[in-house]
């Protein structure tokens, strides 16, 4: 059986007696495992071990963080660049196609680039607002939280909940 480094082989992730009886995961773990999704620009060459499931919920919690951060912080740059990165990994989130959003309109690939791109923005806000000296603790959390969020992303296997603007391949 050829699997590549990053989509571990079936008999990798579930244990034999899993595999012998169909039906024996459960119906959203089949689902999702049968969609996985594209590499992000064609290559990563590491394992991915965070399910995806664990990585939207820390999506919720990391634009939470940021927000409530910003929020802290008694300069107002700080609080509106808090709350706006807060709530648009949040709105992001909502509208991505996996298990836990209200809606399934945004390609899980499209949301693994804008987690990379929301990190980025969220490390260099306290510095392009100028609030690293003024507001350090702000600053602190949202950059611990840009460049955690940026880990926690290579490591995250990402899979579709429905594949409906992606083929399954």
């Amino acid at each position: 059986m050829t699997q590549s480094v990053v989509y571990p082989a079936m008999d990798d992730v579930l244990p034999a007696a899993e595999q012998a009886e169909p039906g024996a995961v459960a119906p959203a773990v089949q689902q999702n495992a049968a969609i996985p999704s594209k590499l992000l620009f064609g290559v990563l060459p590491i394992r991915r071990v965070i399910p995806q499931d664990v990585h939207s919920v820390l999506d919720y919690a990391n634009g939470f963080m940021v927000a409530m951060a910003g929020l802290s912080s008694s300069r107002r740059e700080a609080k509106i660049a808090g709350v706006m990165l807060g709530a648009s990994v949040i709105s992001v989130s909502l509208l991505t196609d996996y298990r836990l959003s209200l809606a399934k309109l945004i390609p899980i690939e499209m949301h693994e680039a804008l987690d990379y791109a929301w990190s980025a923005s969220v490390i260099a806000a306290p510095f392009v607002f100028g609030y690293t000296k003024r507001a350090p603790l702000a600053a602190m959390v949202q950059i611990a939280t840009g460049a955690a969020t940026i880990l926690g992303s290579m490591f995250t296997d990402y899979r579709a909940a429905r594949g409906s603007m992606q083929s399954a391949t």
